[in-house]
Order: C-alpha cells, then sequence, then structure tokens
C-alpha cells in the first residue's frame, strides 16, 4: 500500500480551479488543468511514493513484479499490464466530439495502421494500441454531457421546432426512416457536406435555435449547447451533429457508462472517469484535430433512445457502479454526518486486495490501515496504491463530524 503522485495533463478545454483546489494548490493554476491521471498508463504513469520520500513509477513496479502487483489472474489476462486508468476530468470547455472502437475494431484497426507504417504520433494516426476504451464517468459536480443518439421521433420534433426551410429535406430523409439507418444517413449527409455548404445551412440552423429560445421552446438546452458550440467552433459539422444526440445533466453521485462506438462529448464540469487503458479515439467534430470521417462512421452505434443514468448500487457505505466492462470497475466508499448511525466512523469498512486497486479521496479524510498493520491517512485529493498482494484494507473517515462528509473512489478491475 503506497501513496501516489499523480500527472496533471494541461489542455486548453480544462478548469484553472477544480483540480487545483482538489489538490490543494494555489487558485486558479496558471494554465487549464484538464485532467488527472492515476494508473500506469505510458505516458503519464503515477509515482509510488515511500515513506522515505522516494519515488517509482508505478509502471516499472508492475513490470517488476506484475503477479504481486496485479495478482496472477490480472496479470495473465492483461498481459502484465493494469487494464484501467483512472481520472478527474475538470471540463471548463466542450471536449471534442469523439467515439471509441470496439475491441475487434482496435485490434484490425491498429495492425492495418501498423502495417501501413504510420508513426504512433503521426496526427492522421487512429490507433494508438489494439485495445478498445469503453469508459464511465462519475458526476463531482453537475456535470454536462452529449451522448449517444436520441430517439429518432423526438430528434424530428426538435429539427420540425427549429422552423429551418434549409433543413426540410434533412428532416424529410430521417422521416422517411426514422430508426438507427435514418440517423446514420443523416448524419453522414452533415458531416460529409463541403465546407461552403456549412457555412450556409449551420448559421441558419443557429437562428432557429435562437428563435426557439426566445419562444422558450421544449428543446431549450438542446438549442442552447448548439449555440455554446457554434461559438467555440464556427462552420463545424460537429454543431449540426450535437442536434442528434442526448443533453444529460448529471448530478453528483451519477454516472453513465459509454461503450465502443457511443458518440459524445463532454461540455462542461467535474468528474471521476473510469476506462480500458487505451488512446484510440476517433474524433467527429469539435477539434482542430484529424477527423477521419470514413473510419469514424466505420465504429459508430447509430441505435437510438436515452443513455441510462447510473445511481448506483448502495450497500452500507458502499455504492457500486455495474457495467460489463471487464477491465474495471468503480464504487465508492461515502460517510456523512446525517447519514451514519453512531459508531459507523470508528468500525469503517473492510475491503480486499485480490486484485489491483486505487482509491482515490474525494472529501474529507480517511484512515487506510492493512490487516498486517500498516496505515496511511489521506486527505482530499489524495490516492493509495493497493496491490494484490497486499492483505485486506480497513477504511476508517476521520474527524467526520469536523469536515462532515468523507467520501473515497475506488477502482478496480472488472468482473468476467
Amino acid at each position: 500500500m503506497d501513496l501516489l503522485r499523480n500527472a496533471v495533463r494541461p489542455y486548453a478545454w480544462g478548469s484553472r480551479t477544480a483540480i487545483a483546489d482538489l489538490l490543494g494548490r494555489p487558485v486558479p493554476a496558471p494554465h487549464p488543468e484538464a485532467e488527472l491521471w492515476l494508473g500506469a498508463h505510458p505516458a503519464d504513469p503515477s509515482l509510488l511514493v515511500g515513506a522515505d520520500g522516494s519515488e517509482v513509477s508505478l509502471l516499472d513496479r508492475l513490470t517488476e513484479d506484475p503477479e504481486g502487483q496485479l495478482g496472477s489472474d490480472c496479470a495473465d489476462r492483461w498481459g502484465n499490464r493494469l487494464p484501467f486508468l483512472m481520472k478527474v476530468l475538470a471540463a471548463e470547455e466542450p471536449l471534442s466530439l469523439q467515439a471509441h472502437p470496439s475491441a475487434a475494431q482496435a485490434a484490425e484497426g491498429f495492425a492495418r495502421e501498423e502495417a501501413a507504417g504510420i508513426p504512433l504520433d503521426a496526427p492522421n494516426r487512429n490507433y494508438k494500441d489494439p485495445n478498445h476504451k469503453p469508459e464511465l464517468i462519475c458526476a463531482l459536480t453537475e456535470f454536462h454531457a452529449l451522448a449517444g443518439f436520441r430517439d429518432a421521433h423526438r430528434t424530428l420534433e426538435l429539427l420540425k421546432s427549429l422552423e429551418v426551410p434549409a433543413l426540410r429535406a434533412h428532416i424529410e430523409l430521417l422521416a422517411a426512416q426514422p430508426d438507427a439507418d435514418g440517423l446514420r444517413a443523416l448524419f453522414t449527409t452533415w458531416i460529409t457536406l463541403p465546407q461552403p455548404a456549412l457555412d450556409k445551412l449551420v448559421p441558419q440552423v443557429l437562428d432557429g435555435c435562437v428563435a426557439h429560445l426566445k419562444e422558450h421552446g421544449p428543446f431549450d438546452r438542446e438549442c442552447r449547447s448548439a449555440l455554446e458550440l457554434a461559438e467555440a467552433y464556427p462552420g463545424d459539422a460537429g454543431v449540426l451533429a450535437a442536434l442528434l444526440l442526448n443533453r444529460i445533466v448529471l448530478h453528483p453521485g451519477e454516472a453513465i457508462y459509454l461503450p465502443a462506438g457511443n458518440l459524445h462529448a463532454y461540455l462542461h464540469g467535474t468528474g471521476v472517469e473510469i476506462m480500458a487503458n487505451s488512446d484510440n479515439v476517433l474524433r467527429g467534430g469539435l477539434t482542430p484535430k484529424h477527423v477521419d470521417v470514413p473510419e469514424l462512421l466505420r465504429v459508430l452505434d447509430f441505435r437510438c433512445g436515452d443513455v441510462p443514468v447510473l445511481r448506483g448500487d448502495v450497500v452500507g457505505h458502499q455504492t457500486a457502479y455495474r457495467t460489463p466492462a471487464p477491465e474495471f470497475h468503480l464504487s465508492t466508499l461515502d460517510w456523512s454526518v446525517g447519514g451514519s448511525a453512531e459508531g459507523d466512523d470508528a468500525e469503517g469498512e473492510w475491503i480486499d486486495s485480490a486484485g489491483p486497486q486505487i482509491l482515490l479521496c474525494a472529501h474529507g479524510r480517511a484512515r487506510l490501515t492493512t490487516a498486517d498493520g500498516r496505515e496511511i491517512e489521506v486527505v482530499r485529493g489524495q490516492s493509495v496504491w493497493v496491490a494484490a498482494g497486499d492483505p485486506p484494507v480497513l477504511v476508517q473517515p476521520v474527524d467526520l463530524a469536523a469536515s462532515g462528509r468523507v467520501q473515497l473512489f475506488r477502482a478496480t478491475a472488472g468482473v468476467s
């Protein structure tokens, strides 16, 4: 059991306050901070901090002792690598519109680009590794996102409500087949429009959005998002595509799971994200980066409907977010002054260490004690690596009355 020091990724869309505040650093930060990475991704592995202050890369520790750190089952299945990556994601501005491939698509795409000799760092490279990247985001603050294609009939209502004559042919296209195939046809039409056509159509659609907002129509949030995206990415086909997606607001503790092929964009907010340990992203707009339209269309899932909001299964102080992903599992340990019976803060919760896990303190202060007596205290923003070979760990809130709440996020490998 070791404290972790984790890398902060300074992407332009990040927040100057959220991650700095979580880590107890001065606010605002000197530049946007978008993601805090917790794990063993080769691009930015976490560092294990010894009692004497020494540091060693978690990636190196896994290489030296895969079975002791991962457990034999995990090491055998995932090739001696940590199968998940945990992040704190802080979006001040929208991320790109994107989707991730399935495992079979990723393996085929990676092999194809390797055979073509495309360098891994080439801007037109789609597949950085042969792995898929399912992910789950759990909100720490109110979190706004676009995710998955909305029911086609509801989208027809939205497009008609804009009263834009230039959309008539597009509406008829979807109305003729109001299902996944119709959405594929409409999305393909929009994302392949020549720039002069986009420069003509997008402003007319935005005018329709403005009129809709003035009339307080039923799609206010969708129209407002389109206007905000257009301000950041004028003339981008992704502005139109955003009108096809579910507009989701997560409250703290709520989560969504994004499987392969789900077109999505995170808009604003802070959350804990967990994903398969992969870099594979197919972008669909709202970005200056490479957009490979044919490859994107190959991986997208156009099945439509609501994206389920997960509130977790609660047992005692633990809340578990169930997904079909074999690489990861996310849960929380949570105590609050109003929700804890007397004595709960002393009893705590035992967690096993059958596999690798990372614990991140999101609120308050907690004490982690192994069955053989080792002890670490963590405060908000600190995290701990627990190896598969470590004994079970007792997690206890500290000074619960003072903080009002103690919460830890727990990332482990999934259960197949």
